[in-house]
């Protein structure tokens, strides 16, 4: 599989920085630091415009690193980005701590996942079969 990238920022290519990550660090393309309050939420630009496979998507997740030691996240998680897609992949960060928190440029902000996909064939029906669960909701399979 290849992924296609257009970097416009001035930030290297994304990378795995280890031989078995299942994902890729990405970086902000920023002039200037940014500061996020306590709650407040931002759209961080990347720089990268990606071009993938039919039949895969990239997932952008939190780097939990920067989740735990300062209470950034990435709100739409996981944020996914369709094969069809050609803007800039842009990423929707929020400040979950209870101080101001600055993202300096060239940060790696969240980490980008490759997966394969299914496009199944909708089929309306007016019966589903039968499980040991059912119509069970949250947290009826842990209960006694």
């Amino acid at each position: 599989m290849v992924l296609k990238i257009i970097n416009k920022s001035a930030n290297p290519l994304p990378k795995y920085e280890s031989e078995q990550a299942a994902g890729m660090d990405i970086r902000c393309n920023i002039d200037a630091p940014i500061t996020l309050q306590p709650l407040e939420r931002k759209l961080i630009p990347t720089g990268l415009f990606i071009e993938l496979p039919a039949g895969y998507e990239a997932q952008i997740r939190p780097r939990s690193g920067l989740t735990l030691k300062r209470g950034l996240t990435v709100l739409n998680t996981p944020g996914t980005i369709d094969a069809d897609y050609r803007g800039e992949v842009g990423v929707i960060l929020i400040n979950l701590s209870g101080e101001a928190q600055t993202i300096e440029p060239g940060e790696r902000i969240c980490q980008m996942v490759i997966a394969k996909h299914e496009t199944p064939v909708i089929v309306e029906v007016t019966e589903l079969s039968d499980t040991e669960r059912g119509a069970g909701g949250f947290g009826h399979s842990g209960r006694k």
